[in-house]
């Protein structure tokens, strides 16, 4: 019976996680690509190398930031749980689990470890997501290069 009640919290407990997470992604991610097309309707030819990597480094430290506050999260949780004594020890076995490093140094007591492995699968699928979302801002971008090339080359064959 007590152990039916303890995975029916984990689960629970993790089903928050999970959601909690997934919405922060969402929303960090319907941000950026507000600020993205915003900047690029501001200027809509980028023709500066150094705008355009400005741009995706923005980009890139945008999703590390929110994977930083999902990884924070967690770690909050295992405090508030009484899983670890301190918040680097937290951290890191949070930043570890949802990474999918999990190096097997740190690790959660056998009442809430399917927790953890839920935060692994929850962090590789945020992480894809990530993934994915940085793989089409760089093909915009590579097609916004394309446009400009090809208006470039028109304007050179009328002159």
């Amino acid at each position: 019976m007590v152990w039916g009640m303890m995975l029916l919290a984990n689960i629970l407990v993790a089903s928050a996680m999970v959601t909690l997470t997934v919405l922060v992604h969402f929303l960090g991610l319907v941000g950026l690509g507000a600020l993205v097309k915003r900047r690029f309707r501001a200027t809509p030819i980028p023709t500066s190398v150094v705008r355009q990597s400005g741009a995706v480094l923005v980009i890139i430290l945008s999703l590390f930031a929110l994977h930083t506050i999902e990884i924070w999260l967690y770690a909050g949780l295992y405090m508030v749980l009484g899983e670890f004594r301190t918040l680097e020890s937290a951290l890191y076995f949070s930043t570890s689990t949802f990474t999918t490093v999990g190096f097997g140094d740190l690790y959660l007591d056998e009442k809430w470890r399917l927790l953890s492995a839920i935060q692994s699968a929850n962090g590789f699928l945020l992480i894809g997501w990530s993934t994915a979302y940085l793989v089409s801002v760089m093909s915009i971008i590579r097609d916004i290069d394309r446009d400009i090339a090809q208006m470039r080359r028109g304007r050179d064959e009328q002159s």
